[in-house]
């Protein structure tokens, strides 16, 4: 149905202008997955469809050299690579316009899905995918936009993966859950020609189908591994950039992490959205935007409740704090919960501010 529904969609897009007849009923006896029919097909699924839309690379003979490949290597996760290694970008090739559902386009296709029978879930495109130069090794980075439901102006949030990240991810849920696993395919492994344009078009399709899978069932969606795929390594890197004093670059990626773990509404750790509200607070009064700021406070604030006391309690008590008083706005409330907590004995007094605590947390 999700294939069937995804090719309308297309085929609509594709067709609209003056003078262009509509799809006719022969057009949806041809799913998207009948294009691709030889065995380099590598095992995609028929029950759902992804859209294509990649950057082209180069045919490369030295195919063996990726590490991706290597079975049993833990490669590093993009957000680990040094300043000044950056992807090797190509235009994308002609005709590849058509494919292409962008932001305002899925949402079409989310309005026009509310009424129907068909379940919404997240969507996911493969926007580019770049070949990257990390020697001696080489690679290729997908770049993913996901989608729900929301405004039409509201941007995706994105993740940057690469094939060894992914084929971790694949193993590790079918090492948990075999039942569920069994029916989810994966693009097998190749030695040779992983980065001519067909074989990246093939894996981006592939990709998006296997997260699509993930998602719609409900013992994996929940699964730590599956909320650590999309929200880890940009926590990781948003912490790492926070430390260091690069507050604008990582004030984008405790956006993005934050944007992530809201559309995949599933927990993705007790403290992750804390951590990422804590971020964002950060860089916003960092960069001078106490009002900013204090939104992150009052967020978490209602994130934590009256429950009993979290580390996080206090340090954003005594932000929210500083940041009313600095603005001119009613402070008393905070002011109150906060003193209560210090005469109790359960933080001490100043408390740990939320930089200090941002950078103690160890994620993992």
């Amino acid at each position: 149905m999700a294939s069937r529904l995804l090719h309308r969609l297309r085929h609509a897009l594709a067709s609209e202008g003056p003078g262009e007849a509509a799809a006719g009923p022969e057009a949806e006896q041809f799913p998207e997955t009948s294009e691709l029919e030889d065995d380099d097909a590598e095992g995609l699924s028929s029950r759902l469809s992804g859209t294509l839309s990649f950057t082209s690379a180069e045919d490369d003979e030295d195919d063996e050299d990726e590490d991706d490949e290597e079975a049993g290597r833990d490669s590093p996760s993009p957000g680990d690579r040094t300043p000044g290694e950056g992807p090797e970008r190509c235009p994308p090739p002609d005709g590849q316009r058509g494919s292409q559902l962008l932001a305002r386009q899925l949402q079409d296709f989310w309005k026009k899905s509310r009424n129907t029978l068909v379940p919404q879930r997240l969507l996911f495109e493969v926007t580019s995918a770049n070949v990257v130069k990390d020697p001696p090794s080489k690679y290729v980075l997908y770049t993913l936009a996901v989608m729900g439901p929301g405004p039409p102006d509201h941007q995706p949030a994105q993740i940057s993966r690469r094939y060894s990240d992914f084929e971790r991810l694949h193993r590790n849920l079918q090492r948990q859950f075999r039942g569920p696993m069994a029916a989810i395919s994966f693009p097998r492994k190749r030695l040779r020609r992983n980065f001519t344009a067909e074989t990246i078009a093939r894996r981006s399709r592939a990709f998006e189908q296997f997260l699509g899978h993930l998602q719609a069932v409900p013992e994996l969606r929940h699964a730590p591994d599956l909320q650590d795929f999309f929200v880890l390594p940009e926590l990781q890197r948003a912490q790492s950039l926070t430390c260091t004093g690069l507050y604008r670059e990582a004030l984008a990626l405790w956006a993005n992490a934050w944007q992530l773990q809201t559309q995949l509404d599933a927990p993705s750790g007790p403290d992750r959205p804390l951590l990422t509200l804590a971020g964002l607070a950060v860089c916003h009064q960092e960069l001078e935007d106490p009002v900013e700021a204090r939104a992150c406070c009052e967020k978490a604030l209602q994130l934590l409740g009256d429950k009993s006391p979290h580390a996080f309690l206090a340090p954003f008590l005594e932000a929210h704090v500083r940041l009313s008083w600095r603005l001119g706005l009613d402070k008393r409330h905070s002011e109150a919960r906060l003193q209560a907590l210090q005469e109790a004995g359960l933080t001490p007094t100043p408390p740990p501010s939320l930089k200090e605590l941002l950078i103690k947390e160890v994620l993992g």
